[in-house]
C-alpha cells in the first residue's frame, strides 16, 4: 500500500512544481497589473477553449488542454482573492503554498493570541516573563504615480493595446553599508499577570548602500472596452522606489478626449446626424458609420424636426465587466437648411405650404 502512496504524492508534487513553473499572469494572459474583471473575462475564455467537455482532438490533445485547464483555475483561484495575489506577487507559488499549509494546520500568518502574550505553544511561555513574540512591522511602501492617459471614445468602445515608454529611478547596490531600519520589530513583552509592553526594537544596524539609477522600460497598458472616466490601471509596484520599503505602485487613469460627433453619457452614446431639408420633410434611409466601423441603419418616413431623437437599442458603449452587454444609441438630428432660394423656389415653398 505504501508505493502508491507514495507514487500519489510524487504525482501531486510534480504538479505543483509543473503549475509554479509558468507565471500566473502570463497563464491568464493578462498584465501584471489586470484588474479582476479583465482577469475573469480572460480567464471565461480561457476556459471555454481549454475545458475537458469541450476539448477536441486525440486523448493526448484532451489530456494537455485538462491539464492546461487545471493550471488556468489554480492561477484564476490565487489572482481573483486580493490576500493571495499580494502574497503571489511579493513571494511567487513558494509564498501562496506556504500561506495555504498555514491555514491547513490552522495557524494564521503573523501568529495568534497565544504567541503574542505567551511566546507561543499555548500557555507554555507563561511562567517566563520577560520571553515575548516578535512581530514584523508592516513594511513601508513607496509612493503611487498617477499618470494621466488620454483615450479616444473608440478605444473605449473597441479597447486598445498602447505601448507606453517609463522613465523611471530604480535603486541599484551601492558600495559600502549605510545605517538603516531595515528589519525593526515589534516585541511583546510580559511584565506581569495581565500586564504587557510592547517596543520595537532594531537588529539590522547597517546594510548595504544604495545608488539610484535612471532606468527605462516599455509597458503594455490595456485598455479595456468599457472602461469609463478617470478608471485607473495599475501596475503593482511600478512606482516611486522606497529605500528599506516597497516600490508604490503605478497607476494609469483614463481620460477621454473629446469627440465632435459622439458623446458619451454612461453605457449611452449620443451622435448627432445632420439631414437635408429635402430628407427632414419627406423621409430617409440612411447609414450611420459607428465607432467600430460598422454600419447602423437610420430611417424615418414622416417629418422629422430639428433636435429630434432616434433611439436604437443595443448599439451603445460596452459594460466594462461584462462586454456582452451594451447601452443604448440616442441620434439627434439636426436639419441643413439652404442659405437661400431663388424667387421660384420661393413661391413653389409658399404654394405647398400656405400661410
Amino acid at each position: 500500500m505504501r508505493f502508491p502512496l507514495l507514487c500519489c504524492i510524487c504525482l501531486a508534487v510534480c504538479s505543483l512544481q509543473a503549475i509554479a513553473a509558468r507565471d500566473y499572469y502570463d497563464l491568464l494572459q493578462v498584465p501584471r497589473g489586470a484588474s479582476e474583471a479583465v482577469i475573469k473575462r480572460s480567464f471565461r475564455k480561457l476556459a471555454l477553449k481549454y475545458h475537458p467537455d469541450k476539448a477536441t482532438g486525440t486523448e493526448k490533445e484532451k489530456e494537455a488542454a485538462a491539464k492546461t485547464f487545471t493550471e488556468l483555475s489554480h492561477a484564476y483561484e490565487v489572482l481573483v482573492d486580493p490576500e493571495q495575489r499580494k502574497i503571489y506577487d511579493r513571494y511567487g507559488e513558494e509564498g501562496v503554498k506556504e500561506h495555504a499549509g498555514q491555514k491547513a494546520s490552522g495557524r494564521q500568518p503573523g501568529g495568534n493570541i497565544f504567541d503574542m502574550f505567551f511566546g507561543g505553544g499555548g500557555f507554555g511561555g507563561f511562567g517566563g516573563f520577560g520571553m515575548g513574540d516578535e512581530e514584523e512591522e508592516e513594511e513601508l511602501k513607496g509612493h503611487t504615480i498617477n499618470i494621466d492617459l488620454y483615450v479616444s471614445l473608440k478605444d473605449l468602445f473597441v479597447g486598445r493595446e498602447l505601448k507606453v515608454m517609463r522613465d523611471k529611478v530604480v535603486l541599484k547596490p551601492g558600495s559600502g553599508t549605510r545605517n538603516c531600519r531595515c528589519k525593526q520589530k515589534l516585541v511583546t513583552r510580559q511584565l506581569g499577570p495581565g500586564m504587557f509592553q510592547q517596543y520595537s526594537k532594531q537588529v539590522c544596524e547597517q546594510c548595504q548602500a544604495v545608488r539610484q539609477e535612471r532606468q527605462q522600460e516599455e509597458l503594455t497598458v490595456h485598455v479595456e472596452p468599457g472602461m469609463v472616466e478617470q478608471q485607473t490601471i495599475t501596475f503593482f509596484e511600478e512606482g516611486e522606489p522606497l529605500v528599506d520599503g516597497e516600490p508604490g505602485d503605478l497607476q494609469f487613469v483614463v481620460r477621454t478626449l473629446p469627440n465632435p460627433q459622439w458623446e458619451r453619457r454612461g453605457h449611452d452614446l449620443l451622435v448627432n446626424q445632420t439631414i437635408s431639408l429635402v430628407d427632414a420633410l419627406t423621409g430617409f434611409t440612411k447609414t450611420l458609420k459607428h465607432l467600430d466601423d460598422h454600419e447602423v441603419t437610420l430611417s424615418a418616413t414622416g417629418v422629422t424636426h430639428p433636435g429630434d431623437y432616434h433611439y436604437i437599442k443595443g448599439e451603445g458603449m460596452p459594460h466594462f465587466d461584462d462586454e456582452l452587454r451594451k447601452g443604448d444609441l440616442w441620434v439627434q438630428y439636426s436639419v441643413s437648411f439652404p442659405s437661400v432660394l431663388t424667387e421660384s423656389q420661393k413661391e413653389t415653398v409658399q404654394s405647398l405650404f400656405p400661410r
